[in-house]
């Protein structure tokens, strides 16, 4: 028999199932945004150390304000008026993976829409579930100001996007450090066109503000200076607590705490996944 769990906490569904039996969409959606996904870490209000606003989740907040554009990301939670709960399913995913609100605008940076190009339509699907499970909260966001041109698109319309075989493999890693968790967007160096992913791939440089200053993504790559040195169990400590094997903190917007959600067999297809980068020294 299929045990599920419900936990509402600070309007978070989580739903605990038991490991043997298929996941919903809602429930794959679930842990998807609350781990490995971790949507709210640039959707969430936050307080000043960083701690989501409770009853505001998802509702949307300012993430990166720097020479090139001030970015809000948006409400999106299903109020009709200031979030997503007027859009489609198929506007919600259209949005996600090709950048294209339903008005026709462009979604800028730092969404990294060109990696979410390739989540696959199951977890696409699976991800609008779980947005439309949330409550609805009231919250008007600002509109996102850039001062550098944006693409009239992101490529041409997103067609048919098959499920990866999960497991911990370098293959399934590939997908979740990608599309679900995008985080070959935040640690790949910035050339004139946006992530320089065909030469500089992972090699970390990307810099942060925020309220805790100045952070500068790290080199995940297998080189001396980036997780060479690391063994994956430290890796995993890093990636899920933001302590170094020295006991030092890693500073923000790394969403410790919805990694921290992330399942064992998924972290150790991020980590099989970082060691075959092509090695790559810190960005000069």
């Amino acid at each position: 028999m299929k045990t599920i769990r419900i936990l509402i906490s600070a309007g978070v569904i989580a739903w605990f199932v038991s490991p043997t039996e298929a996941e919903t969409p809602l429930e794959r959606g679930t842990y998807l945004m609350n781990g490995p996904a971790a949507c709210a870490n640039c959707h969430s209000p936050i307080k000043p150390d960083g701690t989501p606003v409770p009853g505001k989740e998802l509702s949307g907040r300012l993430v990166e304000d720097n020479e090139a554009f001030t970015a809000y990301g948006s409400n999106l939670t299903p109020d009709e008026e200031t979030g997503i709960g007027a859009w489609t399913d198929e506007q919600i995913i259209t949005a996600i993976r090709e950048g294209k609100r339903p008005d026709g605008t462009i979604i800028g940076p730092p969404m990294p829409i060109g990696l979410y190009r390739g989540i696959s339509d199951e977890d696409a699907g699976a991800i609008v579930a779980y947005l439309r499970a949330l409550p609805p909260v009231k919250n008007a966001v600002p509109k996102s100001t850039y001062r550098i041109p944006l693409p009239p698109s992101y490529g041409p319309p997103v067609g048919e996007v098959a499920s990866p075989e999960p497991g911990a493999t370098a293959e399934y890693g590939a997908y979740l450090a990608g599309p679900i968790a995008h985080c070959m967007e935040c640690h790949t160096p910035i050339g004139p066109q946006g992530p320089d992913f065909a030469n500089r791939l992972g090699a970390g440089g990307f810099a942060f503000h925020g309220a805790w200053g100045v952070s500068v993504s790290s080199n995940l790559t297998p080189h001396e200076d980036g997780i060479a040195g690391y063994s994956d169990e430290e890796l995993v400590a890093m990636i899920t607590t933001g302590t170094r094997p020295d006991g030092t903190r890693m500073m923000p917007p790394m969403g410790y705490g919805y990694y921290a959600n992330t399942k064992p067999d998924d972290l150790k297809a991020i980590i099989a996944y970082l060691r075959t980068l092509p090695a790559q020294p810190d960005p000069q």
